[in-house]
């Protein structure tokens, strides 16, 4: 399993990525300095440099509260920190580990996060 390392706000959190061609094209690009917008107090969101493969994936997913994912159509980076219903063109990536969901809410506002393989 690989997993990442993820810094912002003075704080560092790791995930762990499922086995996907989305997930290894996110390592390719790793290390990643992106910088992380709120949307809708349930997630940060970050534009990566290039878009992640989605083949062999749903057309759209429902993640859960902890879940790394990639939203296609905005070539985001996403970390679920609140309840996200389904949503055409979200893929998820992987698992942000206990607890990190938490303190990632309580990052108001946009942060900067480097993004690592670990």
């Amino acid at each position: 399993m690989n997993t990442i390392r993820i810094t912002m706000g003075g704080q560092r959190f790791h995930a762990t990525l499922i086995d996907s061609a989305a997930a290894r094209d996110l390592l390719a690009q790793l290390p990643a300095t992106l910088t992380m917008r709120d949307h809708g107090s349930v997630e940060k969101t970050g534009r990566l440099r290039s878009p992640l493969s989605v083949e062999g994936q749903p057309e759209g997913a429902d993640p859960d509260v902890g879940d790394v994912g990639f939203y296609a159509p905005g070539n985001d980076l996403v970390l679920y920190y609140g309840d996200q219903s389904y949503f055409s063109g979200i893929v998820v990536l992987g698992r942000l580990d206990e607890g990190a969901a938490a303190r990632i809410a309580e990052l108001e506002g946009s942060v900067t996060a480097v993004v690592e393989a670990s």
